[in-house]
């Protein structure tokens, strides 16, 4: 069953919120996998307000995992969700996953999974480790994007991706950058699939629009979801 799925750090909507609802709305996704979503005062508001503007509803996420955020089309049926925080290191900034299980057409079944792990090097390993176990226990074929600030090769990259597709390696798009949108120089916005999942199309969808819309360049992946036999 045909899926499309953008990873966007959206940086807080601090840039241009309208340019940022016209990137997704273009682009036409069944789900989007937020980091830096609204996650303190009036949250529940501002998720649904950010997920109307995209066009979509809000599935799972916000302040319980740190402002990641998952937001779905009407297409995809939401079958159970869960939130995680990572341990808090003293001095450092919160950080979290949310998951939901999906079901797409009459049995195509996934998980989906998002996070943003830390920007200290020390910290970084120990939450992909623990985003890991989630996605090892997932009943069922797993997509897990991220934004997990550090780039391929690196211990928490390395962790993460173990067992499942680099969408963009797939697509033969390892070289494209996601960060930052004023000078493009790191690939640290990941797109990861179980194997049972086929990678369409990969692309870093790099336009004026997106470079207004916030400091990640939005990652875009069509991709084939199995049906269950």
């Amino acid at each position: 069953m045909p899926l499309r799925v953008v990873s966007y750090n959206v940086h807080g909507q601090r840039d241009d919120t309208a340019a940022l609802a016209a990137v997704v709305r273009a682009v036409a996704p069944d789900v989007v996998v937020v980091q830096e979503g609204p996650r303190r005062l009036r949250w529940r508001e501002k998720t649904a307000a950010l997920a109307a503007s995209f066009g979509l509803v809000v599935a799972a996420g916000g302040l319980p995992s740190l402002g990641n955020l998952l937001l779905t089309s009407l297409r995809v049926r939401v079958t159970g969700t869960r939130c995680r925080r990572f341990p808090l290191t003293p001095g450092r900034h919160l950080r979290g996953a949310a998951y939901a299980d999906c079901l797409v057409g009459r049995s195509a079944r996934f998980t989906v999974a998002g996070s943003h792990l830390s920007t200290d090097p020390a910290e970084r390993p120990g939450q992909a480790e623990l985003f890991k176990r989630d996605l090892a226990a997932a009943t069922h074929p797993v997509i897990a994007a991220a934004d997990l600030n550090e780039e391929p090769g690196g211990p928490a990259w390395t962790t993460v991706a173990r067992g499942l597709t680099d969408a963009a390696v797939a697509a033969d798009r390892g070289g494209s950058f996601t960060f930052s949108c004023a000078n493009p120089r790191r690939r640290i916005d990941a797109l990861f699939v179980d194997a049972r999942i086929t990678v369409v199309d990969y692309d870093v969808v790099d336009t004026p629009l997106t470079r207004r819309a916030s400091d990640h360049f939005p990652v875009l992946v069509d991709l084939l979801v199995p049906a269950a036999g």
